[in-house]
């Protein structure tokens, strides 16, 4: 399985971004895809995942009414639309995909892109 994330950027506090994630390969063998976030100095953390039949979605409680996560199953590609960008959002954002739930584990990445919210 092969992960193409694009759409980073830099942004104004309170804009949007949309992110782009489109998976390619043995996708018969993914369940769930989901973004990761890293910042600068931390650890990598789940940001949301959305199951491959898109009846159930997993979002931490910082990103919660910001963020959405969507996919278009045509072109097998998951989108993160974040509205209300904060700087603390600021991070290189990797998607992933897995063959189990939205809590992972997750085999699959994509190369990073970077996200920064800043004025």
């Amino acid at each position: 399985v092969l992960l193409q994330a694009s759409g980073g950027g830099l942004v104004q506090p309170g804009g949007s971004l949309r992110l782009s994630c489109a998976a390619s390969g043995s996708i018969f063998s993914i369940n769930v895809m989901g973004w990761f976030r890293q910042a600068p100095g931390k650890e990598r953390e789940f940001v949301v995942a959305i199951t491959w039949s898109g009846d159930s979605t997993l979002y931490v409680d910082s990103v919660k009414g910001r963020f959405t996560i969507s996919k278009d199953n045509v072109k097998n590609t998951v989108y993160l639309q974040m509205n209300s960008l904060k700087p603390e959002d600021t991070a290189v954002y990797y998607c992933a995909a897995g063959a189990f739930g939205p809590r992972g584990p997750y085999a699959y990445w994509g190369q990073g892109t970077q996200v920064t919210v800043s004025s």
